[in-house]
């Protein structure tokens, strides 16, 4: 337990980030698991429209970047999953094309 005045100041500031960025990442992790969902679909021939997985692509894109421009993230790890999800999208789009 925090002895000093700005100890206990401190701890109770991280216990907000903690819960804020705890809060962000699930909506990060919410927008990823729905692109993947769709490209998952469109690969089993489920659903035959690749805009659906562009729409959730951008959505989790733009989930990622927030999450970076917020330090809840590192940028590079954000960049990376982009990256890796932006080549799936590709490989699903020439798949259906």
């Amino acid at each position: 337990m925090a002895q000093h005045k700005s100890a206990e100041k401190q701890a109770k500031q991280n216990i907000k980030k903690n819960l804020g960025n705890r809060s962000y990442m699930s909506q990060v992790k919410t927008a990823v698991k729905k692109f993947l969902v769709s490209v998952q679909s469109l690969q089993e021939g489920k659903t035959s429209s690749p805009d659906e997985a562009q729409k959730f692509f951008v959505e989790a894109q733009k989930y990622l970047m927030k999450a970076a421009t917020k330090h809840v993230i590192h940028k590079n790890n954000a960049s990376r999953h982009i990256s890796r999800l932006s080549h799936m999208l590709a490989k699903t789009q020439k798949k259906s094309a």
